[in-house]
């Protein structure tokens, strides 16, 4: 899809941007179906049969132990989940979606970096929780039977209603099941609806079922249905309704579930992990007397947000405009790239460290005095204070500096120079030192960053402070930066090579497949 750029007029309607967002994907549509990929008329209709589909959730069934002690330990809690406008994605280079901001909070509640891992196509979210990849899968599961054959679920977080969701150019309004008769409804076997329409056809409803490929998440398919490429799907009330304010095409049909509960799946050996994501969770959603939702204001805000729409969930439907605008991860991917070959560093690193500083907002200030996108301190730069706000200047200092640190660790491997230059940059090379000589008083290895992150810890507790050169460092948010961009460029990254594989799937900030 590159070189094709479609534009939205300034002072459009919500209307229209349907419309322009619609054409973009007819093309993108037409261009699925010539490749061959997840095409009506080469998808086999088959009957369904659950019983035989447990076992092939996972391939596997003994989860490795890694409970809330051991995510403590290390710090971080690991995200697995699909890039979608529910779930996460980028806006301008920032990190979105309801599941991530929900988690972010549970994160921040209990001092953790977040590492967000994004389903790879073919991969399985199941298999990447037992075998200790992630921690939990947020994604907007319904809890089902089979789903719970291969991991345990938290308390709910969510309800939703599962209905039918046909195509315009089919010219019919159903309003009963009854009257689902012929119709091919395209779902994944390894989805809820999948399990329902079967539940269906067992009851004696005449029911199709259509099955596409299992990496064509509720989303992809939504946009297939509008589009006429498919008949048919199902979908959450929510997914459809958010949906629905983007893209024309979709007619709703007959609700086949009602009050699904969704919720985070987790190991079926981390119960720990699952009484404190339940005790967060039971503060933010929970039933009273009579079996109503009741909802906190956090949780209303993030519905609202993500489900009624927002900024970043106009932008993620509509990818020509963003791709016109920024063309990849952040607004300033074209100079980064530049200015990151030009020092001989890593762009994507680089695009994180923006993201952390100030993301990506050229006229920031910290209160230490830092500024602009990099967050230069002026007193170690020799350029004018006002020529710091501009972009590329920033950036092309910042990454000076940054440099200047890479090479003084030149004698590390690659992971533990930028380890220890990203601790620099936050910290200072004062404090690093002080950690460095702490950690050889332990007799621990002052190049290893693990033990390095131990001793910038203790430089918040004054028996050790006060015998260190720089004093007291507050360790623990040099060690949380350390972490959160190291995490967020393998996600960056993560999300680039999902766009180079499927980039004429299907739509989103970087035309990339979902598959929650």
């Amino acid at each position: 899809m590159e070189g094709i750029v479609f534009s939205v007029p300034k002072g459009d309607t919500m209307k229209s941007k349907k419309s322009t967002y619609n054409r973009s994907f007819w093309i993108i549509a037409v261009l699925v179906s010539i490749s061959g990929i997840s095409c009506s008329d080469n998808t086999e209709i088959k009957p369904a049969n659950p019983q035989t589909d447990i076992a092939a959730l996972a391939n596997i069934k003994e989860p490795v132990y890694r409970d809330f002690a051991e995510i403590k330990r290390s710090g971080v809690l690991r995200m697995i989940t699909s890039y979608g406008s529910g779930t996460y994605f980028l806006h301008r280079g920032i990190q979105a979606g309801f599941e991530y901001e929900l988690i972010r909070d549970f994160c921040k509640e209990n001092d953790l970096a977040l590492e967000v891992i994004i389903i790879g196509e073919g991969e399985n979210p199941y298999d990447l929780l037992n075998s200790g990849a992630g921690d939990l899968i947020a994604a907007s599961y319904t809890i089902t039977k089979e789903r719970e054959e291969v991991v345990d679920f938290t308390r709910p977080y969510n309800m939703a209603d599962q209905l039918i969701v046909l195509s315009e150019g089919l010219g019919l309004e159903p309003e009963s099941i009854t009257e689902l008769s012929g119709i091919p409804i395209s779902v994944r076997r390894n989805s809820s609806y999948y399990v329902k329409l079967s539940q269906l056809q067992e009851e004696g409803f005449d029911i199709q079922i259509n099955l596409v490929a299992d990496d064509m998440d509720t989303e992809a398919l939504l946009f297939q249905v509008a589009n006429g490429v498919y008949g048919a799907t199902v979908a959450d009330n929510n997914f459809y309704e958010a949906s629905n304010k983007y893209m024309d095409g979709l007619v709703k049909g007959p609700v086949i579930a009602e009050n699904d509960t969704i919720a985070w799946a987790v190991r079926e050996n981390a119960p720990d992990l699952k009484n404190n994501l339940n005790k967060y969770l039971y503060k933010h959603f929970r039933f009273d007397e009579r079996g109503i939702p009741k909802r906190s204001a956090f949780l209303n805000v993030l519905r609202k947000k993500y489900y009624q729409g927002s900024t970043p969930v106009e932008d993620y439907f509509s990818p020509a405009v963003e791709t016109r605008k920024f063309g990849g991860i952040s607004p300033y991917d074209s100079l980064l790239q530049v200015v990151a070959n030009e020092f001989d560093l890593d762009w994507v690193m680089l695009t994180s460290i923006a993201a952390q500083e100030s993301k990506f907002n050229p006229n920031s200030e910290s209160w230490a005095g830092a500024v602009g996108i990099m967050q230069v301190l002026p007193r170690f730069s020799e350029i004018p204070i006002e020529s710091l706000f501009d972009p590329e200047i920033n950036i092309r200092e910042g990454a000076r500096i940054l440099k200047e640190q890479m090479d003084h660790y030149s004698y590390m491997d690659s992971i533990s120079q930028w380890q220890f230059t990203l601790a620099t940059y936050n910290a200072g090379p004062g404090h690093v030192a002080d950690a460095r000589r702490l950690a050889m008083d332990h007799n621990d290895d002052p190049n290893d960053w693990e033990s390095v992150s131990k001793a910038l810890l203790k430089l918040m507790q004054r028996k050790y402070y006060q015998h260190a050169r720089y004093g007291f460092c507050r360790g623990i948010e040099t060690v949380r930066y350390v972490s959160e961009i190291t995490n967020r460029t393998n996600t960056y990254e993560a999300i680039l090579a999902l766009s180079q594989n499927g980039s004429d799937g299907f739509p989103g900030v970087l035309g990339i497949k979902t598959i929650n």
